[in-house]
């Protein structure tokens, strides 16, 4: 006979197999939340030509729907990582999923651009603002030696999302309408959202393991929950440093998320055509975040942050000078790259800087900063368009200020860099 304590035993062990190590479920339900999150919300660009005949509007007061929408959900995180850290991620991912859903659905009804304003920036801002922050988190609790791949593969969610999701939204605009493709939209995110985030578990203590699948370790699983507090964290140099930095580069990160697309057809591209460029920033987003995420473990994670805000500046340069199709395709690949290794790279240098207990927390306080800057910049540069017929000096400016931000990353740090 097989006593209680045998029984424990197995299952534990079983928990703790590599072939059955939880994490990367954790992963796969973080890379669902953002696939579906961010994916809908870069739908937007698809839904410009509809929003300005519909509702009679300027570019600049459409640009503002995205820029409300992304002021919230990357502010939001100051308020969800908290949560997250004293309420469950599953929760809250939950939630995000379920408002990301209706927010876009409600668009699908509205009577005015201020309606859409209301139930696409608030649904889809207050949404992702709920779920973003506390799935890229959790991931970092669940790896140490394979941190910055696992943050990689979870967050190129968003990278797939924007290959996958504005295509898929001109082809049902064109099929039932932009009203209709709202809908269609907002019940998929709801449902299948919703039961992937129900997968997320907080910590590997829970399945009885450590990070990375490893047979509880004392070191190992001791370290996710260690760390700095908050309000430690937000007075200290390292924090400093990186808030002023993605302040900068928030300006300019997602106006090609906002304004590629109008730009290609202003330039001879069929709709169509200019959609799939944002499909192009996703696979290039996709390859960056695996590529850039596992050279980041071997290289250095801020050297690796440092360059991914170059190849931001690099790329702009190219879409600046380009007005042909291949142009802007080798510009949508490139900047997706660069982008996709930000995104990827970042979450793993707070960790490193500040350990995982309060994870959630200095994440959300962190993307503030990203808040502030995507409020201002793609709306700023619809007004700039919309004053001088002409994308060209914004798209410098957003060059240049990726220039600053890698200047300030690499030469404000004191300690050695880190490395899984």
């Amino acid at each position: 006979m097989i006593g209680d304590a045998d029984n424990d035993r197995m299952t534990s062990n079983l928990l703790r197999s590599p072939r059955r190590f939880h994490g990367w479920w954790v992963v796969a339900a973080a890379f669902s939340v953002m696939f579906l999150g961010f994916g809908s919300a870069y739908t937007f660009s698809a839904f410009i030509a509809p929003l300005q005949q519909e509702f009679a509007a300027s570019r600049g007061s459409v640009s503002l729907v995205f820029s409300l929408a992304g002021f919230l959900y990357f502010g939001l995180g100051v308020l969800s990582g908290p949560l997250a850290d004293r309420w469950g991620v599953r929760r809250l991912a939950m939630a995000g999923m379920l408002l990301t859903g209706c927010g876009m659905a409600l668009a699908g009804m509205a009577r005015s651009l201020t309606e859409v304003s209301l139930a696409y920036g608030l649904g889809v801002g207050l949404g992702i603002g709920c779920s973003y922050v506390p799935a890229v988190a959790v991931v970092q609790r669940w790896f140490l030696r394979r941190r910055g791949f696992a943050s990689g593969l979870a967050v190129s969610g968003i990278g797939v999302g924007t290959l996958v999701m504005p295509s898929v939204a001109a082809r049902l605009i064109d099929a039932i309408g932009w009203r209709w493709a709202y809908a269609a939209i907002g019940a998929t995110v709801s449902i299948v959202g919703m039961s992937m985030a129900s997968l997320i578990v907080d910590d590997p203590s829970e399945h009885g393991a450590a990070p990375d699948g490893d047979a509880g370790l004392p070191q190992h699983s001791t370290a996710p929950r260690a760390g700095t507090r908050l309000r430690d964290a937000v007075r200290s140099r390292p924090f400093i440093v990186l808030y002023a930095a993605c302040l900068i580069c928030g300006f300019g990160v997602f106006v090609p998320f906002v304004h590629l697309v109008p730009y290609a057809v202003a330039h001879g591209a069929t709709l169509s055509s200019a959609v799939l460029l944002l499909g192009v920033i996703g696979v290039g987003s996709t390859a960056g975040r695996f590529f850039l995420g596992g050279l980041a473990d071997r290289i250095g994670r801020r050297a690796t942050l440092s360059g991914a805000f170059i190849g931001m500046a690099l790329s702009l340069a190219v879409w600046a000078s380009s007005t042909s199709l291949p142009g802007l395709t080798a510009f949508a690949f490139t900047y997706g790259v660069f982008y996709g290794g930000w995104v990827a790279v970042l979450p793993s240098v707070v960790m490193d800087q500040f350990g995982g207990r309060h994870l959630s927390s200095i994440i959300g306080a962190l993307y503030t900063s990203v808040a502030f800057g995507t409020l201002i910049g793609p709306s700023a540069v619809g007004f700039a368009f919309d004053a001088s017929g002409s994308y060209l000096v914004p798209i410098i400016a957003c060059a240049a200020l990726n220039i600053v931000a890698a200047t300030i990353v690499s030469i404000s740090f004191t300690r050695p860099d880190n490395r899984g």
